[in-house]
């Protein structure tokens, strides 16, 4: 079975309260599972990255052999497409976590899509929603 995730992460402040948010649809374009969380203090970055593995964690739970990862991080795409290089400790961590969930498929890919898609948006909905709801 073949997954699309779409996740987001953000932190108000840069580090300061952060959140994630993902959106994972199956094959029939509907939605499977809409998931918020706060993560305590983070930088953009570290939540972007725990918005995937949180994406690749749900959609290991539903049974996905596939998943086409989509994320608003150019960053995050590019290192874990192997196209950047991952200069932090703390984001090699959270590369490493991501990269052993990846394990669990027969393929893993990474999309960027701009912040303006209406998908991407409602992640940032859901990132946002969690941030003030834990005020």
């Amino acid at each position: 079975m073949k997954l699309r995730t779409y996740s987001d992460g953000g932190a108000r402040g840069n580090p300061g309260p952060g959140a994630i948010g993902v959106l994972v649809f199956n094959a029939k374009d509907e939605v499977l599972v809409e998931h918020q969380d706060v993560i305590g203090t983070a930088t953009n970055n570290v939540a972007e990255y725990c918005a995937l593995i949180a994406a690749l964690s749900i959609a290991q739970e539903l049974g996905a052999s596939e998943v086409e990862a989509f994320l608003d991080s150019e960053l995050v795409v590019c290192q874990m497409s192997g196209e950047y290089k991952v200069k932090s400790d703390s984001i090699r961590e959270l590369v490493g976590e991501a990269k052993k969930l990846e394990k669990g498929f027969k393929k893993v890919s990474y999309r960027h899509l701009p912040r303006e898609n209406s998908r991407m948006r409602a992640a940032d909905k859901l990132v946002n929603q969690a941030l003030d709801a834990d005020r």
